[in-house]
């Protein structure tokens, strides 16, 4: 096969979104593989953000600047997806299951964006069903944590879904390019977790120097460069490439690999129950990304207002 311009332009798009697909589910699993190392919730956080941040450096200046021009509230919605997301999707990840992890949080955003803009927005029928379809997935997938920590567990990971729901909405009325958004919110999130460091908030094995090398490096290559900087940029390609159906594919085909991974690399059989909320949560999200007259995502207008206030 005779590699040309057009031909890679064409095989671009696809393997934009499988490397998406991967980096959603590595996130998941490592998250909750590294729940029992040696590393604290607070260096999985650091690690996560000051690796893009040290990369991004140059654009840091420049960021900043750009930042004064954009409104405080949309600012603060945005770095919610920072540190803020990663805690709470963290202690949920540690308290339940990877499967679950992959789950629910994805599966949830489009629930709760549409909860929060349904004041300003008619919902379409088909929209409604694949909803309904989603919180029948999810409670049936949060059946499956019978204890007080799996339950605490599942209302975390919901939390966090809430949370990215917020974040989304906040990038569409950004005016901030991409990297703009990974700069400040890497930056906000390095500086928070130092912080609750000093503050005696937390523990840092790696502020402490008693981490583990091996780890750290795993860490930064996982959850720092492919979490923080490639899979932010893989997306975004995706969606540019195939359009916004892309989005339905990889937040439909992330969590089933998750949780048919979860068994071979953590030990976590995929069972009846979980499988039968997975099945609904997938097809409701391809139900709702495929229903109704979404716009792509590069064309949806700048919303000035108040996000949570009318």
């Amino acid at each position: 096969m005779t590699w040309t311009a057009p031909t890679v332009r064409a095989a671009t798009g696809p393997a934009a979104l499988l490397a998406t697909v991967l980096l959603w589910s590595s996130f998941a699993l490592t998250t909750r593989a590294l729940g029992t190392s040696g590393l604290t919730t607070l260096d999985l956080a650091l690690l996560r953000f000051a690796t893009p941040l040290v990369l991004l450096a140059p654009w840091v200046p420049g960021a900043l600047r750009r930042a004064r021009r954009e409104r405080t509230s949309t600012l603060a919605l945005l770095l919610v997806g920072g540190v803020p997301h990663f805690m709470v999707f963290a202690v949920g990840a540690h308290l339940t299951s990877a499967g679950l992890t992959g789950l629910l949080v994805p599966g949830t955003v489009p629930l709760f964006v549409t909860l929060l803009l349904l004041r300003r927005r008619r919902v379409p029928r088909g929209r409604v069903v694949a909803l309904a379809l989603i919180t029948g997935g999810v409670a049936v997938s949060a059946s499956t944590m019978t204890s007080t920590h799996g339950s605490i567990g599942v209302v975390a990971l919901l939390a966090a879904g809430l949370l990215w729901a917020v974040y989304t909405l906040a990038l569409a009325r950004t005016t901030l390019g991409l990297l703009d958004v990974v700069a400040l919110v890497s930056l906000g999130s390095t500086i928070g977790v130092v912080v609750a460091v000093a503050l005696g908030l937390g523990t840092s094995a790696m502020l402490d120097g008693t981490a583990v090398g091996s780890e750290v490096l795993t860490t930064v290559l996982l959850l720092g460069v492919g979490t923080g900087i490639a899979s932010t940029l893989c997306y975004a390609l995706a969606i540019r490439q195939l359009g916004s159906g892309a989005g339905a594919v990889a937040g439909a085909s992330s969590p089933v690999l998750t949780a048919t991974l979860a068994a071979p690399l953590l030990g976590e059989p995929l069972g009846p129950v979980l499988a039968v909320g997975l099945v609904l949560v997938v097809v409701g999200l391809v139900l709702f990304h495929t229903s109704g007259r979404a716009p792509s995502p590069a064309r949806l207008p700048v919303d000035r207002r108040p996000l949570l206030v009318e």
